[in-house]
């Protein structure tokens, strides 16, 4: 960042400079400031959520989970409000948005100053004089905002000036995501190092930190915080999911779909970590083998021309259903489309650490699931019972695990998919349903609120 900052003022580029340097300031510690609040009287059972974005402007899967925490705290009898990012969702795009939404009962609040400060930090700053004036009209008990460190730092000093607590929920590893995209030399930069230390900095200064799962959770313990201090909260499914399946033939018909044959395939980001270029090159490995063999891959992301470029090369582009972006209403009719759920993520810090959804949507489908064996997908898939775990980034282990599965489908009543299949779905709807993950959060709140 530094050596960014000298070039650009070396071109007299001086205004991108500042801005830049304004984004520096804030990896390397500084904060918003606010004037402490007299006599602050919080409503009991009231939580204000500080979110990057969401529904209905956002549908990623850090907004699908957003609503679902939101709608479990609704139902357990708590007053829900959520806030996003200062400026969200114009600078997105939505120039008319309005200032409330509200879905399912849960209250979106929108930060819209009529002109946003210029830099980093004073953007920031707006930020926190925003919402301590949202925070002081619906009186929140508890603060709850997520990675990255940004959120943080806001809700930190609106929480201290309420004097009220503030959790902070990690979901991944933001500065290996960030790295994850760029050259090996990123994770020397002074931009990695600091934001490793901004989230590290953020996680040791909150009431509360919650995460998804016990790899994260040991990540969390060696940036310097204390085990007590981290509550789990898994990925879980919502209540659509509770409903039974249908076969995959069904599903298929209704989405238009050729609904012969065995359909592999994934519901995912199409992002290069999640390592998709195997799946297809697996899928062309098998083709000449299984004639109904059919491959659909549903979402959108920076990796998809490169995946539809891959197919035209193996030849199999017209086996290959490639949706694009779908609404989330329909994700669950796309899970169950498939024969065969596929997840053959790369090895690296993220993948090892981050526990996904989309596979528990689909074992919460029936379907089984072939993944690659890194830890964090260790804690949702149990190999040979819910699923088959195999090396990441190795194409002849994901092709035999395939054949396993694809040879026995020939006669459906022995099919050892179906039984992995009912084993996922039996676990998810045992452990890792919405209004069971979120219990544990819940009582941690009453439990700060009191103290």
């Amino acid at each position: 960042m530094s050596g960014a900052i000298e070039s650009l003022q070396a071109a007299d580029r001086f205004s991108a400079a500042e801005r830049l340097a304004s984004e520096r300031r804030v990896f390397e510690g500084w904060t918003p400031t606010l004037t402490l609040v007299n006599g602050y009287a919080p409503l009991p059972r009231t939580v204000l959520h500080v979110l990057t974005n969401s529904l209905p402007h956002t549908g990623s899967g850090y907004a699908q989970r957003s609503h679902s925490i939101l709608m479990a705290q609704r139902d357990a009898r708590w007053s829900v409000h959520a806030a996003t990012r200062v400026g969200y969702p114009v600078q997105v795009g939505k120039l008319f948005a309005a200032d409330v939404d509200v879905i399912d009962g849960v209250v979106y609040h929108r930060l819209l100053p009529g002109r946003l400060a210029k830099g980093f930090d004073a953007r920031i700053q707006q930020q926190a004089e925003q919402l301590l004036a949202l925070a002081l009209r619906v009186r929140p008990a508890v603060l709850h905002t997520t990675t990255h460190f940004v959120n943080g730092v806001v809700v930190r000093e609106v929480a201290r000036v309420l004097g009220i607590p503030w959790v902070y929920e990690v979901r991944g590893q933001l500065a290996d995501t960030w790295a994850s995209s760029r050259p090996d030399a990123a994770k020397q930069s002074e931009r990695y190092k600091l934001f490793n230390e901004s989230e590290a900095q953020v996680m040791q200064s909150a009431s509360l930190v919650v995460t998804l799962g016990e790899a994260m959770k040991q990540d969390i313990v060696s940036k310097g915080v204390e085990p007590d201090s981290i509550l789990l909260c898994p990925n879980g499914v919502s209540d659509e999911y509770l409903d039974e399946p249908i076969e995959p033939a069904e599903a298929r018909k209704m989405l238009g779909l050729p609904h012969e044959g065995v359909y592999i395939g994934t519901v995912s980001s199409i992002v290069d970590y999640e390592g998709l270029e195997y799946l297809l090159r697996a899928f062309a490995g098998l083709v000449p083998r299984y004639p109904g063999l059919r491959c659909l891959i549903v979402g959108d992301g920076v990796t998809l021309p490169s995946l539809k470029t891959l197919a035209q090369h193996l030849e199999v582009s017209g086996l290959v259903t490639f949706t694009g972006r779908i609404p989330r209403e329909q994700a669950r009719l796309h899970h169950m489309a498939l024969d065969i759920f596929m997840l053959p993520r790369k090895n690296s810090d993220v993948t090892r650490a981050v526990t996904p959804l989309k596979p528990v949507e689909s074992m919460a489908c029936a379907r089984p699931v072939i993944a690659s064996a890194l830890p964090a997908l260790r804690e949702i898939i149990v190999d040979g019972l819910t699923g088959t775990l195999v090396p990441p980034e190795k194409i002849e282990p994901m092709i035999k695990a395939l054949c396993n599965l694809i040879d026995e489908s020939q006669a459906r009543s022995s099919f050892q998919g179906r039984e992995m299949g009912l084993a996922g779905r039996r676990r998810v709807l045992a452990q890792r349903t919405w209004s069971r993950s979120t219990v544990a959060v819940i009582e941690a709140y009453d439990q700060l609120a009191v103290s």
